[in-house]
C-alpha cells in the first residue's frame, strides 16, 4: 500500500519563468548559461552541498566570460504549478503523505517558504543537505528512513526518467511525470485514494 507520494520540484511542482533573450543581451550564445551550469562538475558540486548556490553562480559567470549574465540567469522567476498543488492538496486530505526529493542548491529551503510552496508538503528533501543527488540510491534511503515507511509505500514521480532508477532499484513505485491527468491515471493504478479530476462545466 502507498503511504507516500514523493514529488520532483523542478518541472512538476515549479517551473521557471527562463527568458529567450537573456544571453543576446549579454553577447553570449543562446543555451549557453544553463549549459554551463548544469554541467558536471559544477551541477553535482551545488546539489550534493559541495558549493554553495552562490559561488555556483560565480562560477557559471566566470566560464560564461559574464559574470553579469550567470547573475540575471540566477535571479530567474519561478511559479508554482496550480494543478499539481491542487492535487497534493486532495492527497494529503485523503491522508497520504506528500513530499519532495529535489536535486537542489542551499537556498532551497528559503525559496519554498517564502513563495508558499513548502506549506502544501509535510516534507522537504534537498539534495544539498542530504549530501547525495538523485538518482543516487541514498538520497531515496534518506527519504524512507526520515519518513519511516518502506521504499514499496512510496510513489515517486520525476520529470527526468534518468532519475528514477534509484528509487526504482530500492523498490519504490516510480512515474516519469508528463502531466497531471497522467499522474493521477498512475496514482489511481497504484491504489493510490485520489479522485479524477473533475471536468470542466459547460455554460448554457
Amino acid at each position: 500500500m502507498i503511504r507516500a507520494v514523493l514529488f520532483d520540484l523542478d518541472g512538476v511542482v515549479r517551473h521557471f519563468l527562463h527568458d529567450p533573450d537573456l544571453e543576446a543581451r549579454h553577447g553570449l550564445p543562446a543555451g549557453m548559461i544553463a549549459h554551463i551550469a548544469f554541467a558536471s562538475p559544477l551541477i553535482d558540486a551545488v546539489t550534493t552541498g559541495n558549493l554553495t548556490r552562490e559561488e555556483w553562480m560565480v562560477r557559471v559567470g566566470e566560464a560564461a566570460g559574464s559574470a553579469a549574465a550567470a547573475r540575471e540567469w540566477g535571479r530567474t522567476p519561478f511559479a508554482a504549478d496550480p494543478d499539481v498543488l491542487a492535487l497534493v492538496d486532495e492527497l494529503r486530505s485523503h491522508g497520504m503523505m506528500c513530499a519532495i526529493l529535489t536535486n537542489g542548491t542551499d537556498t532551497i529551503a528559503e525559496e519554498l517558504h517564502d513563495s508558499g510552496i513548502a506549506a502544501h508538503f509535510d516534507r522537504v528533501f534537498n539534495s544539498a543537505d542530504i549530501g547525495y543527488a538523485k538518482p543516487d540510491v541514498q538520497a531515496f534511503r534518506h527519504v524512507v528512513a526520515d519518513l519511516a515507511v518502506a521504499p514499496e509505500e512510496v510513489f515517486f514521480l520525476d520529470d527526468s526518467p534518468g532519475k528514477l532508477s534509484g528509487a526504482r532499484t530500492l523498490g519504490m513505485t516510480t512515474h516519469h511525470y508528463t502531466g497531471v491527468s497522467a499522474l493521477r491515471t498512475a496514482l489511481d493504478a497504484a491504489g493510490v485514494p485520489v479522485p479524477t479530476a473533475p471536468k470542466p462545466s459547460r455554460r448554457p
